[in-house]
């Protein structure tokens, strides 16, 4: 007898639907890892890396205002924006290129969707450029020497351009399925907003149409002069990157009611961006600019260091002490009554026209007031110290200025004198970088002007032992600062041996001649 056994059969429900976005999700994620393995996006993303490291360790960056740090984060990520554009497009033509368009129709993911896929590929690499552009600010921010205030909306707008041209690729992909399309788009805008005025200079309305405008000067300015629409901006670059995706997946087929409204959104935030921002500058801030330029004494605060006062915008309050070092260090080296003088270091900007121009401030004639700019570290910080020099024997900084006669070996040994690489700092701060000739030397206002003996007893001033001419100098000091004083004295003074044949010019002559 045998016994059968029967398994009851299993129902049998209905088939499980497919999930169309998690197969979109698993294809920007291999998407994103091709993305990673591309010789010139492995390229530029270590350039990038290497720019930023360089940048932060450089020695004229110590003193970082952090208001021109935020705009300096904008221009390299539009290069990693350009490789993502190429890398992204030629994976959207992959499937023309391998002649592979016709399988994917059996496929869950139609057209519109790989496109998003794609368009979501760009995104690590935005992640990326956040993180490095994170870590630029706050390694400058971090600086003892920083100051200034960032902006969000600044910092952001790296990021977002990367966003920009990956969109750019998966539209180009889509609307042109060509090899050559997206290197002819790479050329353009290299030439166009890399290469171009619109990424470094441009204050119009149709400027602020391109990704990034830094608007950099030779002077930082404090924050509240900038003036920049740097929200709105952001909101724009966000609004024309959105669309400009969206508008790929509507090329690629997604032609739904749900596409529809969010191109419109898009474009709608994106029109509002550009309209906000175009306002031009605010009456405000045109009004600061105007108070800060022409009577700063209105907006500044003042710490006295010792016998001196140092009247500052509110963002460099911290930056006096550095200041008065400089003025103890020139002050030391100088005779009479000028090494306990009581001078007044005013910061100066001239902002009215704007933060890309760089007008020249005019020489001060308060006696006893010193200019300082808004940048230090440098060159900056030996031309202050001429400016100090000069008040100090000329008595004002449009006197100083005007100095052409025998004068000028006191300011400059003054300003040198106390460096331990006097003769480095000699040869930077003079225009054309020499130490021999006659030459323009450098000053936070005007410059000044020295002749071929003066520069030569200067040079032999500085390599002589510093206390020797120190105290020559402060025996002899009425005498250094007359201008009646003739070169060949004040070399006789120092002891410094004449130049054979050398004689000053006439009274009425020019002195900054010969």
């Amino acid at each position: 007898m045998s016994t059968v056994l029967e398994t009851p059969a299993k129902a049998v429900g209905p088939a499980r639907e497919p999930h169309p976005w998690a197969a979109v999700a698993a294809l920007a994620r291999f998407e994103a890892r091709e993305l990673r393995l591309y010789l010139s996006f492995v390229g530029v993303a270590l350039l990038y890396v290497g720019w930023i490291v360089w940048q932060c360790t450089s020695r004229t960056g110590d003193y970082p205002v952090l208001q021109d740090v935020d705009r300096a984060t904008q221009s390299m990520p539009m290069l990693v924006g350009l490789s993502v554009m190429l890398c992204v497009n030629r994976a959207v033509r992959r499937s023309h290129r391998n002649d592979t368009e016709r399988h994917f129709g059996v496929l869950v993911v139609e057209p519109w969707r790989r496109t998003v896929a794609h368009a979501l590929s760009v995104v690590p690499a935005a992640l990326f450029v956040a993180v490095c552009v994170t870590v630029q600010f706050t390694w400058e921010a971090l600086k003892p020497g920083a100051v200034g205030h960032g902006s969000p909306a600044e910092l952001a707008v790296g990021p977002l351009t990367v966003l920009l041209f990956g969109a750019l690729g998966v539209l180009l992909g889509r609307l042109v399925p060509s090899a050559v399309a997206a290197p002819v788009l790479l050329v353009f805008l290299l030439l166009t907003q890399v290469l171009g005025g619109s990424a470094s200079g441009g204050t119009g309305w149709t400027a602020w149409l391109s990704p990034v405008v830094t608007e950099t000067g030779a002077r930082p300015f404090p924050s509240d002069l900038l003036g920049r629409p740097a929200a709105w901006h952001a909101l724009y670059l966000l609004g024309l990157a959105l669309f400009v995706t969206v508008l790929a997946v509507l090329v690629g087929g997604g032609r739904t009611k749900t596409v529809q409204v969010v191109l419109a959104g898009a474009l709608a935030l994106t029109l509002v961006g550009a309209v906000a921002q175009s306002g031009g500058t605010p009456a405000a801030t045109v009004a600061a600019r105007e108070r800060a330029s022409l009577a700063p004494e209105k907006v500044q605060s003042c710490l006295e260091h010792g016998t001196s006062v140092y009247c500052a915008f509110p963002e460099w309050k911290g930056r006096t002490a550095d200041w008065a070092t400089v003025v103890d260090r020139v002050r030391s080296l100088a005779g009479g009554a000028a090494w306990g003088e009581r001078l007044t270091v005013r910061q100066r900007v001239d902002a009215r026209s704007g933060l890309a121009d760089n007008p020249a401030l005019e020489p001060s004639t308060v006696p006893g007031q010193v200019t300082v700019g808004t940048a230090w570290g440098g060159n900056r910080v030996t031309e202050f110290a001429v400016a100090v020099a000069s008040v100090l024997v000329a008595g004002d900084e449009k006197a100083g200025s005007a100095v052409c006669d025998a004068r000028m070996v006191t300011i400059m040994w003054l300003a040198l004198g106390a460096e331990s690489d006097p003769m480095t700092l000699f040869r930077h701060v003079r225009l054309d970088d020499s130490v021999t000739g006659s030459a323009i030397v450098l000053a936070p206002a005007e410059p000044l002007s020295m002749t071929d003996e003066q520069t030569r007893i200067v040079r032999e001033l500085l390599r002589k032992p510093r206390y020797g001419v120190t105290a020559k100098v402060k025996a002899h000091w009425s005498q250094l600062i007359s201008p009646k004083t003739s070169t060949a004295r004040v070399a006789e003074l120092l002891g410094v041996p004449a130049k054979a044949g050398a004689t000053d010019p006439e009274p009425d002559g020019d002195p900054c001649e010969g």
